[in-house]
């Protein structure tokens, strides 16, 4: 027995919701299931040179709709897009080469309950992002890349994570 995948296969979300599966539309969302990071629009619009810009950004409209991604608003207000997990979460972003990460953390829900019976009106939802230097730019002097084997074998004999 196969697991379930953490995330929604968009071709049948956007096929259960009545859209048209052109050939384009399924490129499109064939290059986000494959998107292992945050993305841009524009990285997906590289991604199909084949296909249209208004294609692509209609799709991911229709996918950020669907809740098959999420939109993260930066800090350099260009935003940022990554596949949606099923199950309620939140994002980390580093503000110097773009990765996502997810979180989800018990206290974050617990302080939103709190916060809810102190106001007037019902929360029907809420949105947290963090931004911050990842490890790997804090160690790159913010290349994104790698760290090179040397400074890797310093942190394991450190002790610390390589």
């Amino acid at each position: 027995m196969t697991r379930p995948s953490r995330w929604p296969d968009a071709l049948i979300v956007l096929e259960d919701r009545g859209f048209r599966l052109t050939g384009p539309r399924r490129q499109v969302a064939a290059s986000v299931q494959r998107m292992k990071a945050g993305f841009t629009a524009e990285s997906l619009c590289e991604a199909n040179a084949g296909v249209g810009r208004a294609t692509v950004y209609r799709t991911l409209r229709l996918l950020l709709d669907a809740g098959v991604i999420c939109r993260l608003p930066m800090p350099d207000g260009a935003p940022r897009y990554q596949r949606a997990l099923v199950e309620h979460h939140h994002h980390i972003v580093c503000t110097r080469c773009g990765s996502v990460g997810e979180f989800r953390d018990s206290t974050v829900e617990r302080l939103v309950r709190s916060v809810g019976k102190e106001l007037d009106g019902q929360i029907v939802g809420h949105r947290m992002e963090f931004y911050l230097v990842c490890r790997t730019c804090l160690e790159t002097g913010g290349t994104g890349a790698a760290p090179p084997p040397a400074a890797r074998a310093a942190r394991a004999r450190a002790g610390r994570p390589a």
